[in-house]
């Protein structure tokens, strides 16, 4: 529900729209202390709403309070802890990665028998998955959310520019918003999601020290269970949040953050491992999403060594996704043109389909 008002707004409507807002607190699931709170402003804002200067000030607590009842104060996912399921959806969007697989599988084991012997879930490890650009890391962060049936929302590092992108801004500022932490939790719509802090290596550098800190108490569950974001001026409570982290690199990462997460390394893909993957996982859903029937590509299998290094080595996968995703999209036009009905492609005709780099 967005609430406003206008600088021609009579009093009565003030009135009405304060009783209307002093209504939606009430019903909302919100801490007790929250709740005192904010209808002890609206209690004083009724007591003014006569005077013109209280239009703005109701406007600004419609937007926080429209804020506020959004979170998922109670609301939490229910945990899938199924052993095979999880495997089969890794095994179904990941080839190999056998280490970042069983460790997966080893955490989700103890949160099975965690739950069954106390009724609670074990601590989440911190996992830092650490490589090339294109190596999966961010991928795996969703197969994770997958695998435990929970709520995923990324928040982007690169290029960050100050600790406020994280802690958000007093109310006190016109323009005050939450930070990236409390956006992501509204977003997930439960207070036990999967976060993924994406590239948490690329800060800008004039940022990184104050940034670090905010990572610091984000990842520490003896403070995480009371984030303190300076909009909502109230604490949240993250310890039931799975971080999952992802960095090119370490370097750039402090070594107070580095205590809290489990480095994990990506690994490059040899040349025989991205013929599998572009042949069992990427070629049949790029040819799904663009529309072709299904038997109207075929790619022989001595030309996937030119399909994979059409420039040369390239420790990741998105290059290989671009080239076979540019060869859909010329086969596609010559098949809606009608200039075939199926192509096989071979040693002889593949420089005709490989993209201009």
């Amino acid at each position: 529900v967005t609430w406003y008002t206008n600088d021609n707004m009579p009093a009565q409507d003030v009135s009405a729209q304060i009783s209307s807002l002093s209504a939606h607190v009430n019903q909302a699931p919100l801490p007790q202390e929250l709740k005192n709170r904010i209808s002890s402003r609206l209690n004083r804002f009724a007591k003014m709403s006569s005077s013109t200067d209280v239009f703005d000030e109701v406007e600004h607590l419609a937007n926080y309070i429209d804020w506020v009842t959004n979170l998922p104060w109670d609301k939490r996912s229910e945990d899938v802890l199924d052993l095979n399921r999880a495997k089969e959806i890794l095994d179904k969007h990941h080839y190999g990665l056998a280490d970042i697989k069983n460790r997966v599988l080893e955490f989700i084991s103890i949160m099975k028998l965690n739950k069954e012997r106390q009724g609670n879930i074990a601590r989440a490890p911190i996992l830092c998955f650490v490589g090339l650009v294109g190596t999966g890391k961010t991928t795996v962060a969703y197969s994770i959310a997958e695998a435990l049936g929970r709520q995923i929302a990324r928040v982007p590092f690169g290029g960050m520019g100050s600790a406020l992108d994280l802690r958000g801004q007093s109310r006190v500022h016109p323009e005050a918003e939450p930070g990236q932490i409390i956006k992501a939790i509204k977003k997930a719509g439960t207070k036990n999601p999967v976060v993924l802090l994406d590239e948490i290596d690329r800060t800008a550098d004039d940022a990184r020290s104050s940034i670090m800190g905010v990572l610091i108490e984000l990842l520490d569950p003896e403070q995480n269970h009371a984030f303190h974001d300076y909009y909502i001026d109230f604490s949240f409570n993250l310890s039931e949040v799975l971080f999952v982290t992802t960095a090119n690199n370490t370097t750039n990462i402090s070594t107070a953050v580095l205590d809290r997460l489990e480095v994990i390394q990506m690994p490059s893909y040899t040349d025989e491992e991205k013929i599998t993957i572009g042949k069992s996982y990427m070629l049949p859903r790029v040819i799904e999403e663009s529309g072709l029937p299904r038997e109207v590509l075929v790619i022989q299998d001595e030309v996937w060594a030119s399909v994979v290094r059409p420039l040369g080595y390239d420790a990741g996968m998105r290059t290989l996704e671009r080239t076979i995703e540019g060869i859909a999209r010329k086969v596609a036009r010559e098949y809606v043109e009608g200039k075939l009905k199926q192509l096989t492609l071979t040693p002889e005709n593949i420089k005709q389909y490989l993209p201009s780099y």
